[in-house]
């Protein structure tokens, strides 16, 4: 390529020629279609009229199982969230940081597969709120939802819980909504209430309602008793689509993928699932561990290479080839 003066100088050289200059077309790229977001993705599962799936995903192994095993939306669940990175309870422990961070993990693992995230109460006021939004946009979070609890909340499996006002709840949705609208995106704007364990059913429904008529997207009514309370829920936020939580032994009635379909909800989540499972597998592995002094049992013939094959062993095998690298040819 010329140097810009050689250039320059051929330029001014045709000028006083009397030639026509005729500036070098700079060299351009194929344009590629622009991916579709996940956030759009997850648009388009709700307005499929099947009820949208999300198991609740806790760090990157339980992701990659979880997609592995054919889930095409994943939930980040607070409380597994929490248990899994600080080794605490949910009781507003965990920071935005902390969610922002793991979201944006989880997301880089597979851009393509929409990832609700519960982000409590908006980490604070309607400024706190907003930045809360634009983190788990940029974290590439397709869906968040937002609560009514104080800010010392609690899981809304616990006792004892606590609500702001009506006020200051819509403040919080009003405030997520706006910021999304700044930012250009089509993120999903989910409103929780919590009110139902302490104000009563109408009191949740009017909540939602009006979260609903501030912009928000999707209503999630927290610990929803029994099917009838949940029907009423769908029929009376119609035609905004409802969240139902299934937690085992929580309050909310284990209800199936298919059942929570037939009462009208759009979109179940299973917040523990995968936390609680870990509990479980890590406890007998340990527990054969002590006994045995190995862990050949708790491995099921599990080897390593097989291990990291689970978290994507053989995607980086074939970007490696694909570059021209040699480093990984025998692994």
């Amino acid at each position: 390529m010329p140097a810009l003066t050689t250039v320059f100088t051929s330029l001014l050289e045709n000028a006083a020629n009397g030639h026509e200059i005729v500036e070098e077309q700079p060299v351009t790229f194929k344009k590629a279609p622009a991916p579709v977001k996940a956030s759009t993705r997850l648009r388009e599962m709700l307005a499929s009229g099947k009820i949208v799936v999300a198991p609740g995903i806790c760090d990157g192994l339980s992701a990659r199982v979880a997609v592995q095993s054919g889930f095409t939306c994943l939930y980040q669940s607070g409380a597994a969230t929490t248990a899994s990175r600080l080794g605490m309870p949910d009781l507003a422990i965990a920071t935005l940081n902390d969610f922002a961070a793991n979201a944006a993990m989880v997301t880089s693992l597979d851009p393509s597969i929409p990832l609700i995230a519960d982000a409590d109460t908006g980490f604070g006021g309607p400024v706190m709120v907003a930045r809360t939004v634009q983190m788990y946009d940029k974290a590439g979070v397709a869906a968040l939802h937002i609560e009514d609890q104080v800010q010392t909340k609690r899981c809304g499996h616990l006792m004892g819980k606590a609500v702001v006002s009506m006020e200051e709840y819509l403040a919080r949705i009003r405030a997520a909504v706006q910021a999304r609208d700044r930012l250009g995106s089509d993120m999903v704007i989910i409103a929780r209430s919590d009110a139902a364990q302490v104000n009563g059913m109408d009191d949740a429904i009017a909540r939602l309602q009006a979260a609903a008529a501030a912009g928000a997207d999707v209503a999630f009514i927290e610990g929803v008793r029994t099917k009838e309370a949940l029907q009423r829920t769908v029929a009376a936020l119609a035609p905004t689509p409802v969240l139902v939580n299934v937690i085992s032994g929580g309050l909310t009635p284990s209800f199936t993928v298919d059942q929570a379909q037939e009462y009208g909800a759009k979109i179940i989540i299973f917040s523990l699932v995968s936390a609680v499972a870990m509990v479980h597998a890590l406890k007998n592995a340990f527990h054969l561990l002590k006994k045995t002094g190995t862990d050949f049992s708790s491995a099921q013939g599990m080897d390593p290479r097989a291990f990291f094959e689970v978290v994507g062993l053989d995607e980086a095998i074939e970007v490696d080839r694909l570059a021209g690298g040699t480093a990984l040819e025998t692994v």
